[in-house]
């Protein structure tokens, strides 16, 4: 897993998930990605279908033109299942937001907000761990 900070562009978020499949891609075995509506444009569907990653996107029909994932996407159960799951990656950035309390960055430049992001996602990390071992134990 990754957790990087970019500067909002526009299309900083696409562009950066592109970037962390290019720099951690297992294998060459296909995989899935999940994400919600705004990853829903031809060109990030296309350069995921290109690097063997099957983009499970939230369709975004309220687009003009419609969504870009079909039917062959879609259709399989996997699909729905990744639409679920993908929910709790939110929770994990509603969590950063309020009780990590990043919701407004403390720290000048981008190398030190990101470091500070890290340990956010450490916290968060440890906190499910404990939660984890406690369902077990």
């Amino acid at each position: 897993m990754d957790f990087k900070l970019a500067a909002a562009t526009g299309t900083a978020e696409r562009e950066t998930a592109l970037e962390m499949l290019d720099h951690s891609l297992p294998g060459s075995n296909r995989i899935t990605l999940g994400a919600d509506k705004g990853y829903d444009t031809f060109k990030f569907v296309t350069l995921c279908r290109l690097r063997n990653v099957t983009p499970h996107v939230s369709q975004n029909t309220a687009r003009k033109g419609g969504s870009c994932i079909d039917s062959r996407t879609n259709r399989h159960k996997g699909y729905q299942v990744s639409q679920r799951i993908r929910k709790r990656v939110e929770e994990i950035f509603g969590w950063a937001k309020t009780v990590g309390n990043f919701r407004k960055t403390r720290f000048v430049g981008m190398d030190k907000t990101q470091l500070a992001a890290y340990f956010v996602g450490a916290a968060y990390n440890l906190l499910r761990i404990a939660k984890l071992t406690e369902e077990q134990g």
